[in-house]
Order: structure tokens, then C-alpha cells, then sequence
């Protein structure tokens, strides 16, 4: 979604395609620095954006420093302009930094994790919420390893549930 935002001129002309926010509190956002829209699996880089629809603020998490700041920000311009409201952009420098070279999605997908599970859904309604993710780490491997666990189990999930025909029931059909 943040890359058609990123590459629409006008993303009001988008607004079909995508979800209603009207009731949206919040918004999670990877960007990629992708800017050439032939190319399917383009870019280098992925980061994440989180918007608060109800503060206006739009908060960057990267963990290669200023990677994708101008991702980010014109994709928060756009998104803002899709509302109908200015979002003010923050890059937050104290964002986890990545050891290693291709690490950058599993980082965007535990830092979702973490602000999610540990400050969004933990605070109460009055509750002001930090979104800093100072002196966060991420333990890259552990994270694959975590991410390749819940994989499975909703695999094994989908497994269970897919439905299934005996060869009787299927005798009984074919004429």
C-alpha cells in the first residue's frame, strides 16, 4: 500500500482501492525505497512507518540510519493529503540499527510486533504512549527463527482446517 501511495501523484485517486480509515486509530506502513514502479521486486531497503490518525503523527522506525527518510516522509505527505489532514513526520533516530545486510524486514516486522503487542495494545484509553524504541534490541536470528515458529503453527493451523471430500462423496457427484 505505502508503495502505490509512494508512487500516485494524487492519492485521493486511490481511495477505493484502499481501506477505510475512518475509524483507523493507527496505521503500520513498511516502505521500501523502491522508486521504480516496472520493477516488481525493486528496492533494497525496507523500513517502517507507523501513523497515528488520532495524534497526526507519523513516526519512522529504520534500522539502517536516514535509509528511507525521504520514503517515509513523502509517503506521509501523500497519506495525510489522502485524509484530508496534515500528519506531522518523525524520524526516530533511536530506532534498533541492523548488524547484518539483509536484515531489514525482519527488523520492520519485530519493531511491529513489539509496538503493537508491548505499547498499543497494552495502554489503557487516557494513557499517553511512547514510541520510542531507544535501547530496543532485536536478535535477528532468534527473530527468523520466532517468525519461522508462527509460520508453521498457522500453516498447521490452515492444515486443520482446510476441507476435505471422501472418495465416496466424490463417487456420488461424478456421473
Amino acid at each position: 500500500m505505502s508503495f502505490m501511495i509512494l508512487q500516485t501523484p494524487d492519492p485521493r485517486t486511490l481511495r477505493e482501492a484502499l481501506p477505510d480509515f475512518s475509524r483507523a486509530t493507527h496505521v503500520f506502513l513498511p516502505i521500501n525505497d523502491c522508486r521504480n514502479v516496472s520493477q516488481a521486486e525493486g528496492g533494497t531497503h525496507w523500513s517502517l512507518l507507523l501513523i497515528s490518525v488520532v495524534d497526526r503523527i507519523a513516526f519512522h522506525y529504520d534500522s539502517l540510519y536516514q535509509g528511507n527518510v525521504w520514503e517515509a516522509d513523502t509517503v506521509t505527505r501523500k497519506f495525510g493529503y489522502l485524509l484530508n489532514m496534515p500528519i506531522r513526520f518523525l524520524h526516530l533516530n533511536d530506532s534498533p540499527q541492523q548488524d547484518g545486510g539483509s536484515d531489514c524486514g525482519v527488523y520492520v516486522c519485530m519493531n511491529m510486533r513489539h509496538l503493537l503487542m508491548k505499547r498499543l495494545l497494552m495502554a489503557s484509553a487516557h494513557e499517553k504512549v511512547s514510541m520510542s524504541l531507544g535501547g530496543r534490541k532485536v536478535d535477528a536470528n532468534a527473530s527468523r527463527k520466532e517468525m519461522a515458529k508462527i509460520i508453521e503453527g498457522f500453516r498447521k493451523e490452515g492444515e486443520r482446517r482446510r476441507s476435505y471430500v471422501t472418495l465416496d462423496q466424490l463417487s456420488c457427484t461424478v456421473q
